[in-house]
């Protein structure tokens, strides 16, 4: 069965992040999904936010990409901004468009 995030770009992200969430890790990918939450939810994804959610999302994803890559983390954040504001703009536009 097709899903509705099929080949667009970002879709390995988000479904690793919803993984995530779904076990209550808080990944880069997971942060970075919960960053996308309102609009994510919006477009008619599942998502499953653990209680220890930190409250300010875009911080905590930073800080996780910088124990990764502490020299390149503002290059690393804003890609995976992007990314993410890709699939959404994606998503939307199939759902919208039908």
């Amino acid at each position: 069965m097709k899903s509705p995030t099929d080949n667009v770009p970002g879709q390995d992200l988000v479904a690793k992040g919803l993984a995530d969430l779904q076990k209550g890790e808080l990944s880069v990918e997971a942060l970075l999904v919960a960053v996308g939450e309102p609009r994510l939810r919006m477009l008619g994804l599942p998502l499953t936010i653990p209680a220890d959610m930190p409250n300010d999302r875009e911080l905590a994803l930073y800080e996780a990409i910088g124990r990764i890559h502490p020299d390149d983390t503002h290059s690393r954040y804003n890609a995976l901004i992007r990314r993410l504001v890709s699939f959404e703009r994606e998503l939307e536009r199939r759902k919208f468009s039908k």
